[in-house]
């Protein structure tokens, strides 16, 4: 059971900070994606049984709840496109494994739960991305960074919150691509390019990984406000319908 954190009111959402953010959400998808939010502070409705039983048994509170919202911001996410909602399994690789027919998307962080679920006929990937607008501690910098991208945070007014944007940027990018390479690699797998101007950016590959190649890109766009950084990445599927 997922119980209210601690001198939280039992049924009480943050309503309009989830409302406030997916609004932002909102503005970086085409309307053909569904979207959905939920708090992961307030208490979200439990997952199936089959989700739950993916958990670790030693999982703690918070990792519990945050999977609980994500799960029903993606059921949410089901019932816009007219969908019964049904179970969304962990993969061998930790990525949800969607029902057929569906590409989508979860991210959670403390205070926010995110889901963009779309036909995968409309799109071969989607990746979302949400982090507390908080610094990314310098020690942290090379880790995610090359040496080019940790130029341009230097060169921010914010050099913390720019650096969160990349890694959540990068995260967007990568959960989008493993739909279709079903691979993960390091964050130098991927190089960043950022306009602050047009709030998006551009992720292009460092080495081929199939059916990548190196050069390839990746567009996606972000968006900044309501205590978080929102990053998302679509991949449209321009092959005609069969």
């Amino acid at each position: 059971m997922i119980s209210p954190p601690p001198h939280a009111q039992p049924h009480t959402l943050d309503s309009t900070r989830t409302t406030l953010r997916l609004r932002l959400l909102r503005s970086l998808l085409p309307e053909a994606v569904a979207i959905a939010a939920e708090d992961p502070q307030g208490t979200p409705p439990a997952p199936f049984a089959e989700e739950f039983a993916c958990l670790s048994p030693n999982a703690v509170e918070k990792r519990r709840r945050e999977f609980a919202a994500g799960r029903a911001a993606a059921h949410r996410a089901m019932r816009a496109l007219n969908l019964t909602p049904a179970p969304i399994l962990i993969g061998p690789k930790r990525a949800p494994v969607w029902p057929n027919g569906l590409v989508g998307s979860i991210t959670h962080c403390r205070s926010c739960a995110l889901a963009a679920l779309a036909p995968d006929h409309r799109f071969l990937g989607l990746g979302l991305d949400v982090e507390e607008d908080t610094p990314l501690a310098t020690d942290l910098w090379p880790s995610i960074a090359s040496p080019q991208e940790q130029d341009w945070m230097t060169r921010q007014t914010d050099p913390g919150q720019a650096g969160k944007l990349l890694f959540s940027a990068k995260e967007a990018a990568y959960k989008a691509q493993y739909a279709r390479s079903r691979k993960y690699f390091g964050f130098d797998g991927l190089e960043l390019s950022i306009d602050a101007e047009t709030r998006s950016f551009q992720a292009t590959f460092t080495g081929d990984q199939a059916p990548y190649r190196r050069g390839d890109q990746l567009h996606g766009r972000f968006a900044i406000g309501a205590g978080v950084i929102i990053t998302a990445v679509t991949i449209p599927n321009h092959e005609p319908d069969p």
